[in-house]
């Protein structure tokens, strides 16, 4: 997740008549401000999107004096995603937050339907959600969009009265995210484009105010990379190269120490390029052996 200089947030924001935005209290190359963590509604009983890691009591200490505060409680938790930063305190909420009031937890499952469980207890289970599934209470009304890409059981969040998304890890409010797989991360960015959405409220960073604008970026940031990434294969005039090769044409101005990083997000690019067989792909990856190049016309 680079960023640059970072936006300074406050750890309790209102950013509409019905979003509270609480920061995670845990700042960091990975979670820039800190996770973003929602209270999403404008009755008693309203809906947390996301919480933080684990041991984070600035954040729990916050969370209960907000609920507080507006003499409110929560209705149930919905997680974007199965990172530890996003559903590390959520036993802590349940338990000592809440003192144990078992409200539901859910999320989407993984792709190939793996069990988890909620960390650090065991008696929490997470209740499954689909794609598509509509979630309300009072003042607002959420759809689940399923956006992999980042990781398999993530989710994206149109909340219908606000005009917004809540994206998760799919975009972020400064600088561009990881994934751990490209192709269905810019499907899942064609998704979210498709959704009639003025701003954004990211799982990490400053609220987007231009929310096509900030996907149509992310798009195109990875287009010109394949584009690079094409063209130093074209510079071979035919051979194949090894994904560290590519490595250092198509990052050749960035320092070493950050190019095992850059390696990988090219490769995680290679793929989707030969998912759409615009690259081949030749050798054996568990024998380390693999070299790349364009397919022959």
């Amino acid at each position: 997740m680079t960023a640059g200089a970072l936006v300074p947030l406050e750890m309790e924001t209102k950013l509409s008549p019905r979003v509270i935005r609480i920061l995670g209290g845990n700042p960091g190359m990975m979670t820039l401000q800190g996770t973003n963590s929602y209270i999403i509604g404008t009755g008693k009983k309203r809906i947390l999107v996301d919480t933080s890691e684990p041991g984070m009591p600035l954040y729990t200490d916050k969370l209960k004096q907000v609920l507080q505060e507006n003499d409110i409680g929560l209705q149930e938790i919905l997680v974007t995603h199965h990172h530890i930063d996003h559903v590390g305190a959520i036993a802590t909420v349940i338990n000592d937050v809440l003192n144990g009031d078992r409200i539901p937890i859910r999320k989407l499952p993984f792709e190939d339907n793996r069990s988890e469980e909620v960390i650090h207890d065991n008696n929490l289970q997470y209740q499954y959600l689909q794609n598509g599934d509509i979630i309300k209470t009072d003042g607002a009304t959420l759809k689940i969009i399923h956006t992999p890409g980042h990781c398999s059981d993530h989710m994206a969040i149109f909340l219908e009265e606000d005009e917004a998304i809540l994206s998760g890890d799919c975009i972020l409010g400064q600088g561009t995210t990881v994934f751990d797989d490209l192709f269905k991360l810019i499907q899942s960015l064609k998704l979210l484009l498709t959704y009639p959405c003025k701003i954004i409220y990211p799982g990490h960073g400053p609220v987007i105010d231009d929310a096509k604008a900030k996907i149509t970026e992310y798009i195109t940031h990875r287009q010109e990379r394949e584009e690079q990434i094409i063209q130093a294969m074209r510079s071979l005039n035919g051979k194949l190269a090894t994904s560290k090769e590519l490595t250092k044409i198509v990052y050749k101005d960035v320092p070493e120490m950050y190019l095992l990083a850059a390696e990988n997000n090219l490769v995680l690019a290679l793929k989707k390029l030969l998912v759409e067989k615009r690259v081949v792909k030749i050798g054996d990856e568990q024998l380390g052996d693999v070299k790349w190049g364009l397919p022959q016309i």
